[in-house]
């Protein structure tokens, strides 16, 4: 019977790894191997909880695997093309705001990034309105202050979008190419905005 004893500690080895590696797609592979490994251990041992655990576990894994990979072709298309946040939208979320009330003002912390959906944004100092389907907040976030530069009014109903710049750090640590990707989709809309706006409007939207 060694080698069901040896089968047990493979399992157990990899599902150590597991806590040990930082990658999130190499991670889940290998939880899904140790998944594997121990549904065949508990089984010939006939260790019932330990079987229900990873067979739940199994499939868990294949889906945040699946998620991740497809969060990385998303990005890779994505920046390829037009700019475009769309990537973004599952790991966003929901805010609403009542015509005249403030996202955000001059000074407060800077700790999201938005994407409005629906209305209108003015910037109370400049006089520059932020339209649907534009992102803003990003330079504030990734500033050495992180505080924001303007007050952020709204002129109706808004629907926004938000991201916590925790949730971007966590999503960079666990897949870099998310951050690399990232960042190319920045510095596509930091070009274009270089030849659309102002300088001053430059500053808002970021």
């Amino acid at each position: 019977m060694d080698w069901i004893q040896a089968l047990g500690f493979l399992a157990a080895l990899l599902m150590f790894s597991t806590f040990y590696m930082k990658n999130m797609i190499p991670l889940r592979i290998i939880g899904m191997i140790s998944n594997v490994t121990f549904i065949l251990y508990a089984g010939i041992t006939q260790v019932w909880p330990l079987l229900v655990l990873h067979i739940l576990l199994l499939p868990m894994n294949f889906v945040r695997l699946i998620q991740m990979v497809r969060l990385i072709e998303q990005v890779r298309l994505a920046s390829d093309g037009d700019i475009s946040f769309d990537f973004m939208i599952p790991y966003m979320s929901k805010e609403k705001f009542l015509q005249d009330e403030f996202v955000f003002h001059r000074d407060d912390a800077a700790d999201k990034i938005y994407l409005l959906r629906s209305g209108t944004l003015t910037v109370d100092e400049l006089d520059v309105a932020i339209k649907s389907g534009e992102i803003f907040g990003e330079m504030g976030v990734f500033s050495s202050e992180q505080k924001r530069l303007f007050s952020l009014r709204c002129d109706s109903d808004v629907e926004l979008l938000s991201m916590t710049d925790y949730r971007i750090k966590q999503l960079y640590y666990q897949n870099p190419k998310f951050g690399f990707y990232l960042m190319q989709l920045l510095l596509k809309r930091f070009e274009k905005n270089g030849g659309n706006r102002s300088k001053q409007e430059e500053v808002v939207v970021g």
